[in-house]
């Protein structure tokens, strides 16, 4: 119903605007025209009006529809999990300008902290993105430590599932049209130091249960990927532990929110040895049968693996101990 309000209002609009103009250029007829100075005649003065009319009545139609068109698209759930650090800030407005243009997209940014903290709350405000702040703290014993290399414990297996904690909680309270629109969506858990293509969105906006990509410059590698025959995933193209359940990084995979929310038991397991916490998730809903490749069937790299290096502090450092350090009320 409210497309084909939305549908009809365009039309009487499209009608209004059409009357006004002939309106006007019928007013035009009886008004006197020195052509020699204008060195344009009636008829073509007529002719441009019409053309002008012309293109502002595509305008609004091509508007109107397309804002009616992106109201229709399935909609997708981004789990980003946060942790405090200099260069937070920077990596979560790099994500979130690219994020601004992807339609039908919710945020869900879980921060590894006891609270919210005034950083996170104020950036988000200001994103102009649809979103939802949550938190979870991860216990200390399960924390990387200053100097521990990031492969040691898994990261982020908390914040993901407090993520899948709210979707499926919000799943239980949605009925009606509110219920069929989350079945349709898909969820993806997006990193905030990773890049991302716009076309990788669109690409998993249709997941059906589980759609798999390549992901560049990850696991000492230009890429790793699916290896696809005949439209299906075979196998996997990885240089470490390829006889894992699910061998591939946490950016290459968007799962179908009807599967999660059918699936009350599946999440990340924080206990996972190294290179298992994708599979620990994953090995609860699918098989590797049931994969869908995207990106010209695993072919194209859509997204990348990076990661901002850790700023060097010590000219800071050496100021602190002289008093002379960086205003500390300044947000970086």
């Amino acid at each position: 119903m409210r497309v084909r309000l939305k549908l009809k209002t365009v039309f009487v609009f499209y009608f209004m605007v059409s009357l006004l103009g002939l309106i006007y250029a019928l007013m035009q007829l009886g008004q006197r025209c020195d052509c020699r100075d204008h060195g344009v005649s009636k008829d073509q003065q007529i002719s441009q009006l019409r053309g002008e009319l012309q293109k502002l009545q595509e305008h609004i139609k091509t508007s109107e529809l397309s804002k009616i068109s992106k109201a229709n698209l399935h909609a997708i759930y981004v789990i980003t999990p946060t942790y405090a650090r200099l260069v937070q800030k920077a990596e979560l407005s790099r994500l979130s300008h690219t994020f601004l243009h992807v339609p039908r997209l919710h945020w869900l940014v879980v921060e590894d902290a006891a609270q919210p903290t005034p950083l996170v709350t104020d950036f988000l405000a200001a994103s102009g993105l649809t979103y939802t702040h949550l938190h979870k703290l991860t216990p200390k014993d399960k924390k990387l430590q200053e100097n521990d290399p990031s492969w040691l414990k898994p990261r982020g297996a908390e914040q993901r599932n407090e993520g899948l904690r709210w979707l499926r909680e919000m799943g239980a309270a949605a009925e009606g049209k509110e219920a069929t629109a989350l079945e349709e969506a898909v969820v993806y858990f997006a990193d905030d130091d990773n890049t991302y293509s716009l076309q990788l969105f669109e690409e998993m906006r249709y997941t059906h249960r589980v759609s798999v990509w390549p992901v560049g410059l990850v696991g000492g590698m230009k890429f790793e990927s699916p290896v696809v025959q005949d439209g299906r995933v075979v196998r996997f193209h990885t240089g470490w532990r390829p006889n894992r359940p699910f061998p591939m990084d946490m950016a290459g995979f968007a799962v179908s929110l009807r599967l999660i929310l059918s699936n009350p038991e599946a999440c990340f397991d924080g206990d996972a040895q190294m290179g298992f916490l994708e599979s620990s998730f994953l090995q609860h809903l699918v098989t590797m049968d049931d994969l869908e490749p995207k990106a010209d069937l695993c072919t194209k790299v859509l997204v990348w693996h990076t990661r901002t290096e850790k700023p060097k502090m010590k000219r800071e450092d050496a100021l602190q101990r002289q008093g002379l350090g960086s205003d500390p009320d300044v947000e970086v």
